[in-house]
């Protein structure tokens, strides 16, 4: 289906329904380059969604590396159910239910994706640094400025090092019956670090 290694699969070639997130293509792209992900790592996506982010980091992590995907939705379980299916990505281990119930029980990850969150995500990435492995990589995509503060203050606060912060602004372009415009998306802030 997608016969690269390089991320940036297109939004449209994902299953998609309308309740369910999907972590834009663009943005996605920049989040697994920012998790600097390798050959057999452990991953955690967290808040999966429409899984966009799952099947990119299955693809760079190859079939000796594991995913752990969680969400509360049974809907975004679903569909990134389907969405493995579709890409043919099977080493992933799909998880129903709130994270912060979930984590403790994980073994050590190599990256840590978190997302999606419904307003706990200060708490996850607390719960996430006993988890990631020294060395270990977060990346969290987040759209709204309170949480931007909140877990920026917990990054700190945990001593996580090489804190990079971008903001990314994304235009695609649209035909239209007399040519071709650029349509504005939101605006998303993707924090990566490392854990020292």
């Amino acid at each position: 289906m997608w016969n690269h290694k390089t991320p940036g699969i297109p939004d449209e070639e994902f299953e998609r329904t309308e309740d369910v997130p999907i972590t834009k293509e663009e943005a996605r792209v920049i989040q697994i380059s920012k998790a600097r992900l390798s050959e057999g790592n452990l991953v955690y996506d967290i808040g999966c969604g429409s899984g966009s982010i799952t099947v990119e980091a299955g693809i760079q992590i190859g079939k000796t590396g594991k995913i752990y995907a969680i969400d509360m939705d049974p809907k975004a379980i679903d569909l990134t159910r389907k969405n493995l299916g579709k890409f043919g990505i099977a080493n992933v281990e799909l998880i129903l239910a709130d994270a912060k119930q979930k984590i403790s029980e994980l073994p050590q990850a190599d990256a840590i994706f978190v997302g999606g969150t419904g307003g706990d995500t200060k708490d996850i990435v607390t719960l996430c640094n006993s988890k990631l492995k020294s060395g270990g990589r977060i990346v969290i995509g987040v759209i709204l400025i309170e949480t931007l503060y909140a877990v920026l203050d917990v990054i700190y606060k945990l001593g996580f090092s090489d804190v990079d912060i971008i903001q990314v602004t994304i235009s695609k372009s649209k035909k239209t019956s007399t040519g071709t415009m650029m349509l504005a998306r939101n605006p998303v802030t993707i924090i990566s670090a490392t854990k020292t």
